[in-house]
């Protein structure tokens, strides 16, 4: 996928971060939906209230695996911490810390990598390019 592409796709998954409750929300529905089963796993935060209401509660974690990258979001606080890993059945050889800035890069470039290859990966890049 040419890098304008990648810049664009990475734009597409930059929309509405200002609110990171809102944007884990969405970002791992459509991830969800649109990448093969088992390629994205989210955890939850569920308050009382949450759990009273038959809520699902909040994102807490989001971990996307495709190809030997793994792309891990933890939302704490009002915060977010990305990291970014190599690994290979299972095993990381290389882990770093990134922002979000960086983590939406590296799963732009992820994703189109991907998309090369996967049918419902290029199906996930339509939608958010949309």
């Amino acid at each position: 996928m040419p890098d304008m592409e990648v810049e664009l796709l990475a734009a597409a998954l930059r929309q509405d971060s200002a609110d990171l409750n809102l944007y884990a929300e969405v970002l791992s529905a459509n991830l969800v939906d649109s990448l093969p089963p088992g390629a994205v796993r989210i955890k939850r935060r569920r308050s009382v209230t949450d759990r009273l209401a038959g809520r699902e509660g909040s994102v807490a974690e989001l971990d996307v695996t495709l190809g030997e990258q793994r792309l891990s979001l933890r939302m704490e606080g009002g915060r977010v911490a990305g990291e970014i890993c190599h690994e290979v059945r299972g095993i990381v050889l290389s882990r770093r810390r990134a922002d979000l800035g960086e983590w939406i890069e590296a799963l732009a470039r992820s994703l189109a990598e991907a998309a090369a290859t996967n049918a419902r990966a290029r199906e996930a890049v339509r939608r958010f390019l949309a």
